[in-house]
């Protein structure tokens, strides 16, 4: 899939698929390229350009309020997720989490239990080109760890680098922490309420997990005019809490 853009436009299309607007109509080409210049009947130029993460947040078809870019910013600098970790998720939604991980190269088994939520989230991983490194499953991740956990036991698969949750029974999950993760593995979780996120610290606590943070995540733009330069009023900029843990050992 490509952006094809004009001034404050963008559509997503793939090579092949046809572009209706009031600027005209243009077939994409099989054999396009970022960077190359398509124009269509009416002579309006449109540029090609490659998915980036934030191309992914504004495009990808939602079934909910997906993490934010900077959310994600921050749990990806916080835990060092990187190629060839292999991270648990759950609470897919949208997957933007998850096809962020993906492009940065790590295996990710991700948890939805809403079905329409989980087949739209597939749907997502094929636009954002990680369907070779995202799986996506239609199931509840709490009815799941026991068997999960034997499995890790009996060695038929191997434990994971981080672990991450969006869900509300995120707190049941952070007690199975310690016997899902590598040692020195990660936990982050994303909490839309305090009462939530001291849930989940009590549980990371309890399951004797190290380095337990929590973070409110706020950002403020910046404007500036010819009055002078302050961060913009308009609106909160809060988004949410997350609470990093690890197990050390």
């Amino acid at each position: 899939m490509y952006l094809l853009v004009h001034d404050d436009r963008e559509y997503l299309r793939a090579p092949g698929e046809e572009l209706q607007t009031d600027l005209g109509v243009l077939t994409v080409p099989e054999d396009v390229e970022s960077g190359d210049a398509l124009e269509t009947h009416l002579g309006t130029t449109f540029h090609v350009r490659e998915l980036r993460g934030p191309d992914l947040f504004d495009h990808l078809d939602r079934t909910g309020a997906p993490m934010m870019p900077r959310d994600i910013g921050l749990l990806i600098g916080h835990t060092g997720a990187a190629a060839g970790d292999r991270v648990l998720d759950a609470g897919t939604g949208t997957g933007i989490l998850a096809a962020y991980l993906g492009r940065i190269g790590a295996e990710v088994t991700t948890y939805e239990r809403d079905p329409e939520f989980a087949q739209q989230a597939r749907e997502n991983m094929d636009v954002a080109g990680v369907t070779d490194c995202v799986d996506v499953r239609t199931d509840d991740l709490t009815d799941e760890l026991d068997e999960l956990i034997g499995a890790i036991d009996a060695g038929d698969r191997e434990r994971f680098d981080l672990l991450t949750l969006d869900t509300e029974d995120a707190a049941a999950i952070v007690g199975r922490a310690p016997e899902l993760l590598v040692p020195g593995g990660f936990l982050a979780v994303y909490s839309p309420f305090v009462e939530h996120t001291r849930e989940v610290v009590e549980a990371a606590r309890e399951a004797e997990l190290s380095e337990i943070e929590t973070f409110e995540t706020i950002q403020r733009r910046m404007q500036f005019d010819d009055r002078g330069s302050r961060p913009n009023t308009a609106g909160v900029g809060h988004t949410g809490y997350l609470t990093f843990a690890r197990r050390l050992f």
